[in-house]
């Protein structure tokens, strides 16, 4: 048998060479991701494989998937791996190459494989690998599936199976970027900044825009797996600000920015305007709702309040539905409640039928923002904009905290504010209105100023977001005061980016 891994290993021995290495963190709510060579090892990713090939068959899935993996120097050789792993647990591999996280999704479609593997550290740092995996198209492993892969991989509990096979499908981005663009050119002359941060989404994001009749400025479109100016992370100001930068330079329309695997779109305006992907959400709601009558829209907890309080969307008859952050998550109840899209303030939208296929794409979310601007021919990104509900709100905040202690963190927070609900106390002076804590804590008081603390998915970090319907001062005091309660743990360390 394959031996159990071990959760450390000293690189450079022979032992890492020889034994897998396997530390549990990787395995998180909705997905996998370690530091390798530091968390998990290639024998480690090879009985990750055989793991989830052993899970697809307890699940009586039909044992073929689809793979593919993001433009890193160390993606291909993990990928390899992890094939190695499925074929001896028998399955029939189907490798599409160096791809995007949605083109996997894609590929699940039209090669018809009832699972998916993608090897992508999406916008993690180089360093971090990690695998996107499911066998329900379109959603994908949730803390269920999650929890009982951990558990084959870790306590070994692997079987071998024959009728393995691996298949490399020759130039299938082509297939995938033949989906998109099969349809009419737009009629309006866009002008659009296609930022790639370097990353995999320079291979097929400028094309794809062009095709559709946009003239492109390409922005880090060349691949470059050290991301020698930034990091590919639309939700990371200094993506945003390179993007506002070339928008200004250049007088494009709109400028569009990918993360690292091509899941994720961040948008500046025509003035050069970040604005965070939410408030695109709130925007594409409402051109969705004028096509398609009283639809519901999954949204993630760390969202504006818009999608519940604009008077346009109640106008046309939107339901909004609060949900778990997480593209598993979001993923699943667009799926479930058969809703028309679902939307993350990450930049994970999920466009269903008859929009989409209900996975996150961040290239189609792009070509949405492209549609809603060709039927308001007279309106500019930032007319779209300056037309919802004013609200100031923070970026995605993330105080670094160790995975093991990050959730017991954000239960004591949650304890807190749900105490001080209880009780009648006030908070920024006034009363707490509500207490949502189906994901972390997200705390409001009388005049709709919000705030929300959750442990990222992904990262040892905790996750903060703000927002204030009423001024820019009510927001800060807000972070003020949810800062003050993380302050109250030594755990909890410095912020990425802050107010």
């Amino acid at each position: 048998m394959y031996p159990k891994p071990s959760p450390s290993l000293t690189p450079n021995t022979y032992a890492f060479e020889s034994s897998p290495m396997v530390k549990a963190t990787g395995f998180r709510e909705y997905d996998a991701r370690w530091l390798f060579g530091k968390e998990i090892n290639l024998m480690g990713i090879q009985a990750l494989g055989l793991g989830l090939g052993t899970l697809l068959h307890e699940m009586g899935v039909k044992p073929e998937l689809a793979t593919g993996h993001d433009y890193r120097s160390y993606s291909a050789s993990i990928k390899y791996a992890l094939v190695t792993g499925l074929m001896a647990a028998g399955v029939r591999v189907k490798d599409i190459g160096l791809a995007l996280s949605p083109m996997a999704y894609f590929a699940q479609f039209e090669l018809d494989c009832a699972a998916v593997a993608m090897v992508t550290a999406s916008h993690n740092d180089n360093g971090w690998t990690g695998v996107k995996m499911g066998a329900q198209r379109p959603v994908t492993f949730g803390p269920d599936e999650m929890g009982r892969l951990r558990d084959i991989v870790l306590e070994g509990r692997f079987k071998y199976r024959d009728g393995g096979s691996y298949q490399f499908i020759e130039n299938f981005p082509a297939r995938y970027i033949a989906d998109l663009t099969n349809r009419p050119k737009i009629k309006r002359k866009l002008k659009v900044v296609a930022a790639c941060g370097n990353g995999t989404a320079g291979a097929f994001a400028p094309q794809v825009l062009e095709k559709l009749g946009c003239e492109v400025v390409p922005l880090d479109v060349d691949l470059d797996y050290t991301f020698p100016r930034y990091n590919p992370n639309p939700e990371d100001m200094e993506m945003l600000h390179a993007m506002a930068a070339k928008v200004r330079e250049v007088g494009a329309d709109v400028g569009l920015g990918f993360d690292g695997d091509g899941d994720r779109c961040g948008v500046v305006d025509n003035n050069g305007d970040e604005i965070f992907a939410d408030k695109i959400g709130v925007m594409l709601a409402r051109d969705l709702a004028k096509l398609h009558k009283n639809p519901t829209f999954v949204v993630d907890v760390k969202s504006t309040g818009l999608f519940a309080t604009d008077p346009v969307l109640r106008e046309l008859g939107v339901t909004a539905d609060y949900w778990k952050t997480g593209h598993s998550y979001i993923k699943r109840r667009v799926t479930d409640l058969k809703a028309l899209a679902g939307f993350e303030k990450s930049g994970h939208f999920f466009f269903n039928a008859p929009v989409g296929r209900g996975y996150d794409d961040g290239i189609l979310t792009a070509i949405h923002v492209i549609d809603m601007l060709d039927r308001n021919p007279t309106k500019t990104m930032a007319d779209l904009y300056a037309a919802l509900p004013k609200t100031w709100g923070s970026p995605t905040m993330s105080p670094h905290c160790a995975d093991e202690v990050k959730y017991g963190i954000v239960d004591k927070v949650t304890a807190h504010f749900t105490d001080m609900h209880k009780k009648g106390e006030k908070l920024l002076g006034q009363k707490i209105t509500d207490v949502i804590t189906v994901n972390g804590v997200r705390v409001m008081v009388e005049d709709g100023t919000w705030g929300l603390v959750r442990a990222s998915s992904n990262k040892p970090e905790l996750v903060v977001v703000v927002e204030s319907p009423a001024a820019e001062a009510r927001m800060r005091e807000m972070f003020k005061a949810v800062d003050g309660v993380l302050r109250q743990y030594p755990e909890v360390g410095e912020y990425n980016q802050t107010i």
